[in-house]
C-alpha cells in the first residue's frame, strides 16, 4: 500500500511540474506565422514551398502537360505577384500597376528568369514572415483573414507544383509526398 501511494504523489508531482513547462498559449500572431512558414520552408503536414522548386531546372519549370495547364514557372511567378501584391498593401506601400486579368499573373513567366523567380519566392514568403512579427496585435486583427487565405494560397500551389513534378517524373518522394 506504501508503495501505491509512494507512486500516487510522484505521479501527481510530476504531473504538477510537466504542467508549469506547458507551451505559451497560441496568439494570432503564432498561428499566423506558423501557417506562414509551414507554407515558405518548414516542413510539417505538406511539403514547404522551397522544397517543392528545390533542384528544379528551367526546363523542367517550363514543363507544360500539353492539357492548358500551368507550368511549375508559371505558378511559382503566381505565387511571387500575389505574396508581393498583398505584402505591400500590409506595409501601405504602393502595388505594382495591374490590370486585374489574373492570367497575367502566370503568364509573364520567363525560364531565363527561373532562378530569379525561385529566389524572389523565398524572399517574400520570408517578407512576410518579417513582417508579421514586427506588426502590433490591432494591425493582424485587421489583416488576419487575408493572411490566413495567404498561406491557403500558398499551400493549394505548392500542392500543384508537386503533383506537375510527380507527373513530370522530377519529384523525389524522400522529399515528403509518396
Amino acid at each position: 500500500m506504501k508503495q501505491i501511494a509512494t507512486f500516487l504523489v510522484l505521479s501527481l508531482s510530476f504531473y504538477a511540474h510537466a504542467q508549469d513547462k506547458k507551451a505559451p498559449a497560441p496568439t494570432l500572431k503564432s498561428v499566423l506565422l506558423e501557417q506562414l512558414r509551414t507554407t515558405h520552408n518548414q516542413k510539417e503536414w505538406f511539403v514547404p514551398a522551397n522544397t517543392a522548386v528545390e533542384g528544379l531546372t528551367p526546363d523542367q519549370a517550363s514543363w507544360l502537360d500539353g492539357k492548358g495547364n500551368h507550368s511549375i514557372g508559371q505558378i511559382a511567378n503566381h505565387l511571387v505577384f500575389w505574396n508581393q501584391e498583398e505584402l505591400a498593401k500590409f506595409k501601405g506601400e504602393p502595388a505594382v500597376k495591374f490590370s486585374g486579368n489574373n492570367d497575367e499573373t502566370f503568364n509573364n513567366f520567363d525560364s531565363k528568369k527561373w532562378n530569379a523567380t525561385v529566389q524572389q519566392l523565398d524572399e517574400v514568403l520570408t517578407a512576410w514572415e518579417k513582417a508579421v512579427e514586427g506588426a502590433d496585435d490591432k494591425k493582424l486583427e485587421s489583416w488576419y483573414s487575408i493572411i490566413a487565405h495567404i498561406g491557403t494560397h500558398n499551400a493549394y500551389h505548392v500542392g500543384q507544383i508537386i503533383y506537375i513534378r510527380k507527373l513530370q517524373g522530377s519529384w523525389d518522394p524522400a522529399k515528403g509526398v509518396k
